[in-house]
């Protein structure tokens, strides 16, 4: 939890109590760590400022194709191209994978998206955060070489999770504090997006990023 306060430049946390009865009644019983994401921190208005829908438990009687679905999603991209969630019948794991599909509501294809859901959970919130940096490149998006990659690569910590197939793209995390990220996508071409919550932290990832990528 210390990571959202990092990156999204928030002193305290707020979560979900009493309105997971909600989701309990469609989606029993809650995997610990999803649990422990809603009561600790999911309603942290800072985390929901950002490019995409996190699920929040009044949704759940709201949408019906949220409630009658085999998987218990948790997160919508913005614009509805896809979904993730977690497949009912892994509900009693304490940490289980999650899967992505495009949002057609009778799509059956999903595939795996992140082999547990605390790293599902990290990989999107660092993900998600970078829309929300007070710091970040003019173009937000640029276009790498696998040169650029190979610098991004030595000059910055990759870190110990990543997200595969959300928006049909493989993402990878890199970083040199605690409140910057930049994130690599791959889908045949390379994309990254990058910044900090602080001017300091902006600075100590420009120490690479300086000069890397065209804007798109």
């Amino acid at each position: 939890m210390e990571m959202i306060r990092q990156l999204y430049g928030v002193e305290e946390l707020q979560g979900y109590t009493e309105e997971l009865a909600v989701v309990k009644k469609y989606f029993n019983p809650l995997p610990p760590v999803l649990e422990e994401f809603w009561n600790r921190a999911a309603r942290t208005e800072a985390i929901h400022r950002v490019q995409d829908k996190w699920i929040r438990p009044e949704d759940f009687d709201q949408w019906d194709w949220l409630k009658d679905s085999d998987y218990l999603v948790i997160l919508i991209e913005n614009q509805g191209c896809c979904r993730a969630g977690i497949r009912r019948k892994d509900l009693t794991k304490a940490d289980p994978p999650v899967y992505v599909a495009a949002d057609q509501i009778n799509d059956h294809r999903w595939t795996l998206c992140a082999g547990t859901l605390s790293g599902f959970l990290r990989a999107a919130l660092a993900y998600e955060s970078v829309f929300a940096f007070a710091f970040h490149g003019e173009g937000l998006m640029y276009w790498l070489t696998e040169e650029e990659l190979e610098t991004v690569r030595s000059g910055l910590e990759k870190q110990p999770f990543g997200l595969s197939g959300w928006l049909g793209m493989d993402m990878s995390f890199y970083s040199n504090a605690s409140d910057n990220i930049a994130v690599v996508m791959e889908c045949g071409d390379l994309e990254v997006l990058y910044g900090a919550a602080s001017e300091a932290g902006y600075k100590k990832l420009m120490e690479v990023m300086e000069g890397l990528g065209e804007a798109i």
